[in-house]
């Protein structure tokens, strides 16, 4: 009963003369710490759960950015590649657009550059009225002829191949030879060219048009070393060919001295 008295004695008090706000507001910072030590766990857990949600939303999100940085990488490889091919094939039509041949693209299905044997395989056949013997060039110049013909397919023969002569002359001076592959299609051997004549680093060998197959005046390789021995009668001479014979992917099947049907010209008002 007496602390029921003194509990109203105390609220009439702090009602009406506000004498127990100081002391409460001693009580209120002595427990302060308290309170705060109480409603640390609560705080810690909640700074933990949102930690670990953020951390799991960044392991997300630099999942998804490496994926899509790999898909963009792809891409890129892939249109470096179609910009690449492009190139390739721009450069073969403004060949095409100077020549005043047929002309056919024609792109490389297989390649053998085997030291004995230097072949291609083209996607062009028999359909395509590929014959054989027909000369092969690119952008660059000459690269070889076609050796067998199918149905779908062709194999050509690289200038590059041991087997294979092609008659040429020297641009510079008009000396004709023989072009002859070393098994390596990075190099050429000019044949039977005397040591006395008149040879520079860097000469271009052009076909001469003698041996029916090939039309004058493709270019075909740089001469790139000339040596004349002692007590030979002839010199030595190698010759880098100019159609890239291992990088190509597309080349050109000519057809000499048939000539690209001219464009029919438009109607006029006065052909009515």
């Amino acid at each position: 009963m007496l602390l029921a008295v003194l509990s109203l004695t105390l609220m009439t008090m702090d009602h009406r003369h506000q004498h127990v706000e100081q002391l409460r507001s001693l009580i209120a910072i002595a427990f302060f710490p308290v309170q705060y030590a109480a409603d640390s766990p609560l705080r810690i857990s909640h700074w933990t759960s949102e930690q670990l949600a953020s951390r799991h939303r960044l392991i997300t999100q630099n999942r998804e950015l490496r994926a899509d940085m790999t898909h963009l990488r792809v891409r890129q490889l892939n249109m470096d590649a179609l910009a690449a091919e492009n190139e390739r094939l721009r450069q073969l039509l403004d060949s095409s657009a100077r020549l005043e041949d047929r002309v056919l693209i024609a792109r490389l299905m297989a390649v053998d550059l085997d030291p004995f044997r230097q072949q291609v395989v083209l996607n062009k056949g028999a359909g395509d009225d590929v014959y054989p013997g027909q000369p092969l060039i690119n952008a660059d110049g000459v690269v070889g002829q076609i050796l067998e013909v199918h149905p779908t397919h062709s194999v050509a023969l690289l200038i590059s191949d041991p087997s294979h002569a092609l008659p040429v002359e020297i641009n510079r001076t008009g000396l004709r030879t023989l072009v002859i592959g070393t098994g390596h299609p990075e190099r050429l051997e000019l044949r039977f060219i005397p040591v006395s004549e008149d040879l520079e680093i860097g000469d271009i060998v052009s076909t001469s048009g003698l041996g029916g197959r090939f039309p004058a005046d493709y270019p075909v390789a740089r001469i790139s070393q000339i040596e004349r021995p002692l007590g030979s009668a002839f010199a030595r001479v190698e010759a880098e060919p100019l159609a890239r014979l291992d990088r190509s992917r597309e080349v050109l099947l000519l057809w000499p001295g048939e000539a690209l049907e001219p464009p029919i010209p438009a109607a006029t008002d006065e052909d009515a």
